[in-house]
Order: structure tokens, then sequence, then C-alpha cells
């Protein structure tokens, strides 16, 4: 049973690290940096940066609170034009729905991680708990270097196999002139993977470096020879 914790604790251990990551990311702190990354594409469309961080916040906005569709329904241009289409609207309530079963999952994971963490605690089983923490961060290594390699090697594929996988047919694809395309263009999802790796990468590394018990195990001093 304490082998079959172990490697529970070393699974979810990534899955909590890029959960962590995607609850960071969800905030307008990361869209305004964005924005402002050099070389970031311009709207062809002539929507202003002012307007970009007036809106995209919105939706983010959306994707975590407890309002209906008509949250982004009733956004208007300047000019009182709908801001988003039927389609486009229909594609952020799926986003909503996936992006909330997410974040559940999220914290199901660290009260688990918490839990298990409380009773190694009291049951003085803490040194394997690190250790099981530790070999969580290596995986999180590991899962994250091949997955900036695909990065690298064609995001394109990446980011159509992930709409492929939790979408529907092509409901995720519109026109250039759509404002969720104007609003978060392919270069906004590709440094959304690439910050996101980034960041796991970083939480695995320090796991897999500091947190076995066994790092900080001391060799014992040779008993000297008469």
């Amino acid at each position: 049973m304490k082998r079959v914790a172990g490697w529970v604790v070393s699974i979810i251990i990534p899955f909590a690290i890029i959960l962590t990551g995607v609850r960071l990311l969800l905030t307008p702190v990361f869209v305004n940096l964005e924005y402002h990354t050099p070389g970031f594409p311009e709207d062809s469309y002539g929507m202003t940066l002012e307007q970009r961080l007036e809106y995209a916040p919105l939706a983010m906005d959306y994707l975590l609170n407890n309002e209906g569709i008509s949250f982004l329904g009733g956004q208007r241009f300047e000019d009182g034009t709908p801001l988003y289409n039927e389609r486009e609207l229909s594609h952020m309530y799926d986003v909503k729905v996936l992006t909330q079963q997410f974040l559940d999952i999220w914290v199901v994971l660290l009260v688990l991680l918490l839990g298990v963490g409380a009773a190694a605690w009291h049951f003085g089983f803490l040194a394997d708990f690190r250790d099981w923490a530790g070999r969580g961060g290596k995986i999180t290594v590991v899962a994250l270097v091949v997955a900036m390699v695909f990065i690298g090697v064609s995001f394109n594929a990446l980011f159509t196999g992930f709409h492929s996988i939790f979408f529907e047919g092509d409901s995720w694809l519109f026109f250039y002139s759509d404002t969720l395309i104007r609003l978060f263009p392919l270069r906004f999802w590709r440094d959304v993977f690439i910050a996101l790796a980034v960041l796991s990468l970083g939480a695995g590394a320090l796991l897999w470096r500091f947190a076995p018990a066994k790092a900080e195990a001391k060799p014992k001093p040779k008993a000297r020879k008469r």
C-alpha cells in the first residue's frame, strides 16, 4: 500500500503543478505582459492596445466567474455592434466548462496531496513522502522537456491536437476578423504554452532537487583503523 501511495503521489504532482500554472496564467497580469512583449502582432482590423486590454481580461474573467454566456453576449464595441458572434459565444461557453472542470480537478489534487502530506507527518513517513514528491518533480521535468520539444518543432500540430481532444469538430476555428482571434492570436497561445512549460519545469526541478529526504542525508564518517 505504501508503494502504491508513493506512485499515486508522484503521478499526481505533475498534474497539480501544471494546473497551478494554468491558474496563474488566468490573470490580467499575464495578458498585460503578453500584449507588451516585443513583436506581439497588432490587430490588422484596427483594435487598439487599450481596447485589447479592456476586452481580453473580461473574456478571462468570464472563464472564472459564475455568470452565464450573457456576460460576454452583452458586450459591445464602441459603435454598438456585438463583440462576439454566436459561434464565438458557443466556443467560449465550452472553454468555460472545460476550464472550471480543470480547476475543480486542481483543487481535488491539492487537497489529496495536502492530506497525504499531513498523514505522512502524523504517522512518521514524511521522509518517504518527500522522496515521492521528488520523483514527481522528476516526472514533471521529463514530461515538460518533451512538451517543449513539440512546441519548438511544430506548435501548430500541438495546438490542433489539443483542440481536437477537448473540443468537438471545428467549433474552435474562426475567421481572422473574429474578435477571439483579434484578441488572442496564435502567438498569444504559443506564449501561453511556453510560459506554462517554463513555470512547471521550474517547479518540477525544484521538487526534484530539494524535496527528497535522501538529498539531505550525509555520508557516515568511516571508522578509523587502529
